[in-house]
């Protein structure tokens, strides 16, 4: 087998993949910053998602109906979210951090805030 870095032939386990410390750690140093970098994009994506979704519903509202327009304007992404929870109508719930959001088929949005239990 050949180092992934430069190709010299590695020796030793059968599933050894660099040939040197040197090889391995530049390896793994380069998927770092890559990981990182796209990390970072969808962080602020999410985080944005939140800002636009808690300006909408405001500090004290638990839910509000909205147009979707609404938030196209405001370059909410609805591609982005945390997770997502499929109710018993068979309806999604998408969520982004601790507000979530469901489509309606009139082009309409709701908007919701995860209670907090204490």
């Amino acid at each position: 087998m050949k180092c992934k870095i430069c190709n010299k032939q590695v020796k030793g386990r059968s599933d050894k993949k660099f040939c040197s410390q040197r090889c391995k750690n530049y390896y793994h140093v380069n998927l770092r910053k890559v990981t990182a970098i796209a990390v970072k994009e969808i962080d602020i994506i999410l985080h944005r998602n939140r800002a636009i979704l808690l300006e909408v519903l405001g500090k004290n509202l638990l839910q509000k109906k909205i147009p979707r327009i609404r938030l196209e304007k405001k370059k909410f992404h609805f591609k982005y979210n945390t997770h997502w929870h499929v109710n018993n109508k068979n309806k999604t719930l998408f969520w982004v951090y601790d507000f979530g959001w469901m489509s309606f088929s009139d082009d309409e949005i709701l908007i919701v805030r995860k209670r907090n239990i204490s």
